[in-house]
């Protein structure tokens, strides 16, 4: 069993109590923690300056039966999804896709949280990075964060929810998407969705030099430079506009930016 000890004395070792981070966490990976999330929460609290996470809402998004094209998306195919779509709330819980933690973050009385109705993100101690995001610019406190020298914090987690390549992708020129959110009296259209993410591991080896890693339980724990991460996927990107695009034939997106 994991203490607030242990955790704390891991996570002390990659050197961020001055820094601001993005995290994404599985706490399952760990192992048994004593007090869960909230004895993760408050050992990731004192080890760095603040903490931001995404606490995306996927239930308050629509399907319309038409819209732009090489939109990655297949218009009018999810009837039976739009029936159970929820009006987006101030306080909607964070999709469970998103782990244990960044609903406990969400509801933590220290936390803000962005009204983006499907991108929002939470965080306690960045107050400046939750500020920064606009409806047309959803990712944008990614940007703040590594202009601030934040760190992508990844919590027994792999790149594929590391959300801040979605951010370097946006940089390089890569193609964005468009999606529809319920809200209480409306739909509001939401530029700047981002494309799929299962090919994201291939960075590791090019960020190695940019990386801090700890195991803490059963859990590996990596610390990414968030600047420097997002200059090694522009580059990659540049360079070959396939760059960390899937390999799944039936992925829209990713067909969608070869396309584009």
């Amino acid at each position: 069993m994991l203490s607030y000890s242990d955790l704390k004395s891991g996570l002390s070792k990659l050197q961020l109590s001055k820094h601001l981070v993005i995290a994404h966490a599985s706490l399952k990976s760990f192992g048994h923690i004593e007090g869960g999330a909230e004895t993760m929460l408050t050992a990731l609290l004192d080890s760095v300056r603040g903490v931001i996470m995404p606490t995306f809402t996927y239930k308050s998004m629509l399907n319309p039966e038409v819209g732009p094209p090489r939109n990655g998306i297949t218009y009018g195919s999810e009837t039976d999804l739009n029936k159970m779509a929820e009006a987006f709330y101030p306080n909607m819980p964070a999709d469970k896709l998103m782990g244990v933690l960044p609903e406990f973050l969400r509801k933590h009385p220290k936390a803000k949280r962005s009204s983006h109705p499907i991108q929002s993100f939470a965080g306690i101690r960045a107050d400046a990075v939750i500020n920064s995001q606009r409806i047309y610019d959803p990712l944008a406190p990614i940007g703040t964060l590594a202009e601030q020298d934040g760190w992508v914090l990844l919590l027994g987690v792999d790149h594929t929810v590391n959300t801040s390549i979605h951010y370097a992708e946006k940089l390089a020129g890569r193609l964005q998407f468009i999606r529809w959110a319920l809200m209480q009296d409306r739909v509001v259209e939401c530029p700047g969705f981002p494309g799929d993410s299962d090919g994201f591991n291939i960075i590791a080896l090019a960020v190695e030099k940019y990386t801090r890693r700890v195991e803490i339980g059963n859990a590996l724990v990596q610390a990414v430079h968030l600047k420097s991460l997002i200059k090694v996927v522009m580059d990659q990107i540049k360079e070959n506009p396939f760059a960390l695009l899937c390999q799944r034939q039936d992925c829209e997106r990713c067909t969608a930016v070869r396309w584009s």
